[in-house]
């Protein structure tokens, strides 16, 4: 069914373009270029909802089911296999125990403690399988009923699209109807009158009336006159061929099929001279000679030859004068002034859906709003740029791509609390100052709602094109002066990493207490994941506990303290480092906005441009992203990786974002980078990886991330679940870790605190 669905969800979009292209070819009829678009537009819409409905359809019931199947019905096959080997060594049992003789005392006894043995053991496994008959049973009908009350809530919200779609459009509809009726009853008055003169012109006599053609300098279109000529070939035969001709643009060109580009005879008409030919057999023939070469033409008339021989004489003034002025303008132009425009500047607890998620991003000013056409109350949203969207807008952000915008919808999507926070931070008028700085200085007036071709135009030039950006406000390199004294100041704020001391041991019990999970939870955790030999080995081996014969106690070995790569975050914030942005290339404003965790001007550099993975060269190739985690922003790094932020990219070091994180103990980009892919296998230039960096520091809270991400990455390897997600256990613990990260940093602050009393 899915499948089905989605083939004629492809072909339904092809029809949709083929209305389109028919409303594109109907442009001459505005009654029918608008209705088409609109009804294009509408089931387009539909199409839309149908592959949402199909994709909740496939996750609520088909994933649903496959995984009742291959875990639940496992589990049952596993333990009926072993209800009914039990069995059979029981009957073997009674079968033994009934064989042997009374005069042998020694085997009675042993058959007998067999008998027994067998028996309360096939109790015990009898107990068990009608456990997982019930548990089964009980699963199976709640698996079902639940994945089909997904399923009919996805159609539910489906078919509610649906009506409020064409709720939107029933007024047009109606209105079109009245005017179709309308239509008709011109269209049959028309054809009688056609008809009467179809009749009339029949009983006319045309021997004597040659059709008037006239000429116009002035015209709209350029085409001073055309018509068909008579034109002598320049061949040795001297044939005559009938073409069209037409006097545009000041030159004169023909056609041999309406189709075909013209083939131009005379370039410029001021440098050619019409006159009559008399010399020759065939009436009504005019010559146009240019310096370079002469065409004899013939029409169909005197009457006609005198129109185009008048025509002609007439262009050839008017073109004239045209140079002329053209040629006055140019000696009275004056230079071009030149001015500046200055650049202005100017907030999520859980995982939100529907109202809530919406509520809050239209509390933002100018979300109330759609940011490209103004119509109110849009549902739809770009995370990507941080704007609220209407419906057709954000159809048409789809088309531009990903890479340009990405669109979710604030009614249908689950909101993860980094994103909705990232919405807040942002919003249409933040974005607006940007990518319209010029849009009133260049006389662009924005889309009207409804207006379909005008929006993919402007959205196009806006976002894509980015006209309105005000490519003046940030100069292409910063002074080199400046240059120096942000390459100075940086190069003290940093410390190498070779200069790092020591840091007292920390007890195993104590590094426990700093974690979220109580030592129970953290060991049945581990124990849930660890599936084979290899994973207890990788435990024991990459945890970094060393445990004593001698005493039985854990204890961790000297280490580095995460408060001596870095200076405090106090210190970072010298003015002398952070100039004015207007003096920065787009990369280098990118690169200190990330730290200084402003993201009007993060979004301003991209949108002058600036690489998103740009290095600073001056600064051990740090990229934005490393420094949004210095300034320990999960919101700004957020921004980054929705703007497509290399989450692996590495300074010269060998460090990238999650090994920063990890140094500096900020556990919900910890978290982050893990759920956006980062390879936490990546070594530095000393050999370490983010793993055993948080083990050296005693941060019990990334250590348990690290360890789960790596355990649940082996368990799909191992099971061939490429792509997946992986275990729901795992994806509950890193949700936990988000909201925390979003709602609650504090929580997650209390190793940094407390590793300070050591």
């Amino acid at each position: 069914m899915i499948d089905t669905g989605k083939a004629f969800c492809v072909a339904n979009k092809q029809f949709m373009n083929g209305i389109r292209d028919l409303a594109q070819y109907s442009s001459n009829d505005a009654v029918v270029e608008t209705s088409l678009t609109k009804f294009s537009d509408s089931l387009q819409e539909m199409i839309n909802f149908h592959t949402i409905l199909f994709d909740q359809t496939q996750r609520s019931i088909k994933a649903q089911l496959q995984n009742f199947v291959k875990e639940d019905l496992r589990k049952f096959k596993d333990a009926k296999k072993q209800f009914e080997k039990v069995s059979e060594e029981k009957e073997n049992a009674l079968v033994k125990n009934a064989q042997v003789q009374r005069n042998k005392q020694h085997e009675v006894e042993e058959a007998t403690n067999i008998l027994t043995a067998t028996r309360k053991c096939f109790r015990h496994i009898a107990l068990d399988y009608v456990l997982q008959i019930n548990v089964l049973q009980s699963k199976r009908r709640s698996e079902i009923l639940k994945s089909m009350l997904s399923f009919m809530y996805a159609h539910l919200a489906f078919f509610h699209q649906g009506y409020d779609l064409f709720s939107e459009l029933g007024p047009y509809m109606k209105d079109l109807g009245a005017q179709l009726d309308r239509l008709v009853v011109d269209a049959a008055k028309e054809k009688r009158e056609m008809e009467q003169k179809h009749s009339t012109i029949q009983q006319k006599d045309f021997s004597s009336d040659d059709s008037k053609l006239e000429y116009n300098v002035d015209a709209a279109n350029g085409i001073v006159m055309e018509g068909y000529l008579f034109k002598r070939a320049s061949n040795a035969f001297k044939t005559w061929n009938r073409r069209w001709f037409s006097i545009q643009n000041n030159q004169l060109v023909y056609q041999k099929k309406f189709k075909d580009n013209p083939t131009v005879v005379v370039e410029d008409l001021r440098l050619c001279t019409v006159k009559h030919c008399e010399d020759i057999e065939r009436r009504f023939c005019f010559e146009v000679v240019s310096p370079t070469k002469s065409c004899m033409l013939q029409a169909d008339s005197e009457k006609l030859r005198q129109a185009w021989i008048k025509a002609v004489q007439t262009s050839i003034a008017t073109a004239y004068r045209e140079k002329g002025d053209e040629s006055e303008k140019l000696d009275k132009k004056s230079s071009p002034s030149t001015g500046s425009l200055d650049s202005g500047n100017e907030s999520k607890d859980k995982l939100l859906k529907g109202e809530s998620a919406l509520q809050r991003v239209q509390c933002i000013p100018g979300n109330a709003s759609c940011c490209d056409c103004g119509l109110a109350d849009p549902r739809w949203a770009s995370i990507n740029l941080g704007i609220t969207l209407c419906i057709e807008c954000s159809g048409i952000h789809r088309s531009l791509g990903v890479h340009f915008s990405k669109v979710r919808s604030l009614t249908l999507d689950t909101w993860e609390p980094e994103l909705l926070k990232l919405m807040c931070e942002l919003g249409n008028d933040v974005i607006n100052r940007v990518y319209e700085a010029k849009v009133e200085k260049m006389g662009v007036k924005k889309p009207q709602p409804g207006q379909r071709q005008e929006k993919e135009a402007y959205i196009k030039a806006k976002y894509v094109e980015r006209k309105f950006v005000d490519k003046y406000a940030i100069s292409s390199s910063p002074p080199e002066q400046e240059k120096r004294m942000v390459s100075k100041s940086c190069e003290e704020k940093r410390l190498s990493i070779s200069k790092l001391g020591p840091v007292v041991a920390v007890n195993s019990d104590e590094a426990r207490r700093e974690s979220l999970f109580c030592p129970d939870e953290l060991d049945s955790l581990f124990s849930y994941f660890d599936t084979s030999s290899k994973l207890r080995s990788i435990k024991s081996n990459d945890s970094g506990i060393q445990q004593s014969s001698d005493d039985g106690r854990e204890s961790l070995p000297s280490t580095v303290s995460a408060n001596s790569l870095y200076e405090p975050e106090a210190e970072r914030q010298d003015s002398s480092v952070f100039l004015d942005s207007k003096h920065l290339n787009p990369g280098l404003q990118l690169y200190r906005a990330s730290y200084e965790k402003n993201l009007p001007k993060m979004a301003e550099a991209l949108a002058h441009g600036a690489d998103v993975n740009w290095a600073n060269s001056e600064e051990n190739k740090a990229t934005p992203l490393i420094q949004a985690v210095l300034g320990g922003s999960l919101v700004t790094c957020e921004f980054l990786l929705q703007n497509g932020a290399n989450v692996n990219q590495r300074d010269v070091q060998g460090r990238g974002p999650l090994h920063h994180a990890t140094v500096l103990g900020h556990t919900g980009q910890v978290c982050l980078f893990l759920k956006r892919g980062a390879n936490q296998h990546a070594t530095d230039e000393e050999g370490k990886d983010p793993l055993t960096i948080a083990v050296e520091a005693a941060n019990a809270d990334i250590v348990t991330l690290l360890r789960l991400a790596r355990m649940n990455e082996e368990m799909r390897e191992s099971e061939g679940l490429y792509g997946q997600p992986g275990d729901e256990t795992y994806q509950d613990i890193f949700r936990d870790f988000s909201q925390m990260a979003s709602n609650n940093p504090e929580k997650l602050n209390r190793f940094q605190q407390d590793s300070q009393k050591f």
